[in-house]
């Protein structure tokens, strides 16, 4: 079991019912699942530049992406329906816990200049997205076998019913919102 799932089980689930006043555990709001998402423009021109968005995408989430599609076709971005575009992942489990770890404990403190992520991207729903914009923030990731530098959103869907309830469970998973 990895480490931010037993800090869950054991520390985070009994604060959030005190705080919260839930009367059943099924109510304690949880971590469902993380989406990662790369959009890659140049895509349309090389798909060379989408597998080796996805090959980093892979290091860094342990996990095969899919590739997405575009929705419709844009004349002004010579986009046409159905072309290659980007590429996500789904993260629960095992592996969602590690990513938010790795995430949250490593990549983000290397970030330059950082002083903690938005507080207020959350979607009134209790899911929050943050956007990083530059792979390199990852260990995984080696600096010299890096062709581009692109960015990613990552998405954290949770159980709870209010952004209140959701910034509470991703604070004290210790995520560094900035204090502004």
């Amino acid at each position: 079991m990895s480490r931010l799932k037993e800090t869950y089980l054991s520390e985070i689930a009994p604060a959030m019912q005190k705080k919260f006043g839930y009367k059943n555990v099924m109510e304690i709001p949880k971590l469902d699942k993380i989406v990662v998402n790369m959009a890659v423009g140049e895509a349309k021109d090389n798909s060379k530049i989408l597998e080796s968005a996805a090959k980093d995408m892979e290091i860094i989430t342990g996990q095969k992406p899919v590739m997405t599609k575009a929705k419709k076709s844009i004349a002004n971005f010579k986009i046409r329906e159905g072309m290659m575009i980007g590429c996500k992942v789904t993260l629960r489990g095992e592996k969602m816990y590690d990513f938010a770890d790795r995430l949250i404990n490593l990549a983000l403190p290397r970030v330059r200049d950082f002083r903690g992520v938005n507080a207020n991207a959350f979607d009134g729903r209790g899911n929050y997205a943050l956007g990083i914009k530059e792979q390199l923030i990852f260990p995984e990731i080696e600096y010299d076998k890096v062709d581009k530098i692109r960015g990613m959103d990552i998405i954290f869907v949770t159980t709870a019913k209010t952004d209140e309830e959701a910034r509470e469970l991703l604070t004290l998973f210790n995520m560094p919102f900035s204090k502004n």
